[in-house]
């Protein structure tokens, strides 16, 4: 059959549109292929595998955990250096205030020997060495027939000085350069120096009482 001239327009237009598409999708396609073998054959394009992947991620958790720990190791030495220096800082604190009763006790202890050196003795030997009442009443009975309990007193043909009558008179000076004027420095070295030679007031008396010295 003829097509009559006003139908081939449209015969023409169809046919040139289906070789236009065709020759679009061909190198499309070829595009698609070729990328593809291309990423296939090409040795530096490397995808990980499932693998590679879990160690990868399994190195990073690693590496968290590791930075964490340091972290807490760091944490807890700074917290344990601050509790130190909490420690040292109450303890320096503590020390400080006993010091400071010490010397206010020191103080209280000369303010009385002024007056009542047997006052100052006895706390004294209380604090320092235990002695109570029955050690105190010896050494009261030593240092009467000695002194009397005075800090100045002198004997002439001896030169043994002050309180417990310390012969040379200068060996009180171990405990105080004041040793001439204050009745505390006479009676610590006294209580000393009865504590390391005969023990106790009472041995040192007894000793006095049996030879006349002690």
């Amino acid at each position: 059959m003829r097509l009559s001239s006003r139908h081939r327009p449209a015969v023409i237009a169809v046919s040139v549109t289906a070789v236009l598409a065709a020759a679009t999708a061909i190198p499309l396609a070829t595009s698609a292929t070729a990328l593809q073998s291309s990423e296939e054959s090409d040795p530096a394009v490397t995808v990980p595998s499932r693998v590679e992947v879990r160690a990868m991620t399994s190195g990073a958790a690693e590496a968290i955990e590791l930075r964490e720990a340091q972290e807490r190791k760091k944490a807890e030495e700074q917290a344990e250096q601050q509790s130190l220096e909490r420690e040292r800082a109450l303890r320096e604190e503590a020390e400080a205030a006993e010091r400071a009763a010490a010397a206010e006790r020191a103080a209280r202890t000369e303010q009385r020997a002024a007056v009542d050196p047997r006052s100052a003795a006895t706390s004294i030997a209380a604090e320092q060495y235990g002695w109570g009442a029955d050690q105190f009443q010896c050494l009261d009975s030593l240092w009467v027939k000695e002194s009397g309990w005075d800090h100045t007193a002198q004997n002439p043909s001896s030169g043994a000085y002050g309180i417990p009558q310390s012969l040379p008179a200068h060996k009180m000076s171990s405990h105080g350069d004041d040793w001439q004027t204050n009745p505390v420095t006479q009676i610590r070295w006294g209580l000393d120096y009865i504590a390391q030679v005969y023990g106790s007031p009472c041995n040192a008396w007894g000793h006095s009482q049996s030879v006349g010295w002690y």
